[in-house]
């Protein structure tokens, strides 16, 4: 039975998300560790305890991106630790940070430093904006996007869901041509995985030169090309280009019928890629792992 790990990224997190965390083996001395990097408290920003302040909210990407790091890479070595293995490993945006821990490319340490940069550098590309669309046509809206300066499709999650970035006003003026049954403007600070990021992108690439990657034990389905990938080189050049380009995610659920996949379990808190998963791959089982009480499953 084939058996896929899949991780997600920004919009999965919520106040007490650690808490069913803590009583795993390293839990708050992972906390700690972070928060020495960070130079704040993320335990307590994960209970809402933060202090308030500048750099006090769970939903800043600078906290979000580092937190769901922390619990999602605890839940995974922990499921390591019971002897399970799966057949591959997928993360939605920094969930692939997660993916290529778990697969071996590197340790936590470096993924937890490469976690810390990816966010401050997204956090202050600043610009833009992203809206969510649900319920459309699709080749309506390839349309609209191709006919519109400065607008891309930053996550393709599914046949029925993506989310659009770019400039303000190109992103407003495809979501409401666009003939679909919702459009949501998100609160983010940017217009992730998309041109805007340019310069964080090449910032963050100039970081990954002197990191050091293995060649994962785990196939990795990349959000840049989501085809099984195993080699260091290709695995971190896929990396480099995961912040300008789009999560191309409706592909990765495609590829795991073709690659035998059975269950998708998603690790980490909610259970958003479930949902897709189950509306778009209706053969395949779906499992959450958000707590150290889901362990015994």
């Amino acid at each position: 039975m084939g058996i896929a790990w899949v991780f997600p990224g920004q919009g999965s997190q919520k106040v007490g998300m650690a808490e069913p965390v803590l009583q795993l083996p390293g839990a708050r001395e992972r906390f700690e560790q972070a928060s020495a990097l960070l130079g704040r408290d993320l335990l307590a920003i994960c209970s809402g305890t933060g202090g308030g302040g500048d750099l006090s909210d769970l939903n800043d990407t600078r906290n979000t991106q580092p937190a769901l790091f922390v619990i999602e890479s605890l839940l995974a070595e922990a499921l390591q630790a019971q002897g399970r293995v799966p057949q591959l490993v997928a993360g939605h945006s920094l969930g692939e940070l997660v993916a290529l821990h778990v697969a071996g490319v590197f340790d936590f340490a470096t993924g937890l430093q490469l976690m810390k940069s990816r966010s401050t550098l997204m956090a202050a590309a600043g610009g833009g904006a992203m809206t969510a669309v649900m319920g459309f046509e699709r080749s309506e809206l390839d349309d609209l996007v191709a006919a519109t300066e400065g607008v891309v499709v930053a996550n393709d999650n599914s046949d029925a869901q993506v989310v659009l970035s770019g400039s303000a006003e190109a992103v407003a003026a495809v979501s409401s041509s666009l003939k679909c049954k919702r459009a949501i403007p998100l609160a983010v600070s940017g217009a992730f995985h998309s041109p805007f990021m340019a310069a964080a992108a090449t910032a963050f690439a100039t970081e990954l030169e002197s990191v050091a990657f293995a060649d994962a034990a785990i196939p990795v389905l990349s959000n840049t090309d989501p085809s099984p990938e195993t080699n260091a080189a290709a695995l971190k050049a896929r990396l480099v280009r995961q912040m300008t380009t789009g999560v191309r995610w409706r592909e990765t659920m495609a590829q795991f019928g073709s690659l035998g996949i059975d269950i998708a379990v998603e690790i980490g808190p909610g259970a958003v890629l479930s949902g897709l998963i189950k509306r778009s791959c209706p053969g395949i089982q779906t499992a959450q792992i958000s707590s150290a009480a889901d362990l015994a499953l």
